[in-house]
């Protein structure tokens, strides 16, 4: 299983210093975006639409956070459960409920990183994978403040702490989908 490291440090998924969340995007906040995955010569294309009604607290979520660093992945998927809905996650197939929401600044825009505590698809050219440790769908957003987004997005994964305080990704894929699109369409 490979590994893939997320941009998302420890101090993005627990806060960076006590320093006040950012909040370009207007909530609630309606996105359909298109998804592009390529793995050899296969490519794969759909649309998902993002819908957060709100953000996460910051009480919440640093809670939350805490756990993957505490008592790792299995502490962190139970406390992500429990959480109120925040919004969704959704292709023509299936829907999952996004239960964490982190914002940050990021130039003239802003980054934001979404959780849903359940799996929205899984994609591998090995059948015989197990799913079940795979738990997560993690998106990655950027809104570069003039309405364009893009981003990617894994829609079966699982997380851990990294020895150097970012948090690694493991994807059930063997790529990160890619995401594309204008806030308002």
């Amino acid at each position: 299983m490979r590994a893939l490291l997320v941009a998302v440090s420890v101090a993005a998924l627990a806060g960076a210093g006590g320093r006040p969340m950012h909040a370009a995007a207007q909530y609630p906040l309606a996105l359909t975006l298109d998804a592009k995955v390529t793995t050899g010569v296969t490519t794969i294309t759909s649309k998902l639409t993002v819908r957060v009604d709100r953000a996460m607290g910051e009480i919440s979520r640093t809670q939350v956070a805490n756990t993957l660093n505490t008592g790792g992945y299995a502490t962190f998927l139970n406390a992500l459960r429990p959480l109120p809905l925040l919004g969704t996650l959704e292709t023509q197939a299936a829907k999952v409920d996004i239960k964490y929401t982190r914002e940050d600044p990021e130039g003239a825009g802003s980054r934001l990183v979404l959780v849903a505590d359940r799996p929205l698809f899984f994609l591998s050219p090995d059948p015989d994978r197990a799913k079940s440790p795979f738990q997560l769908t993690v998106v990655e957003l950027h809104l570069d403040g003039k309405g364009g987004v893009t981003g990617q997005m894994t829609g079966a994964a699982r997380v851990r702490p990294g020895p150097d305080g970012s948090v690694l990704l493991d994807d059930y894929a063997d790529q990160l989908v890619q995401l594309t699109g204008q806030a308002g369409k």
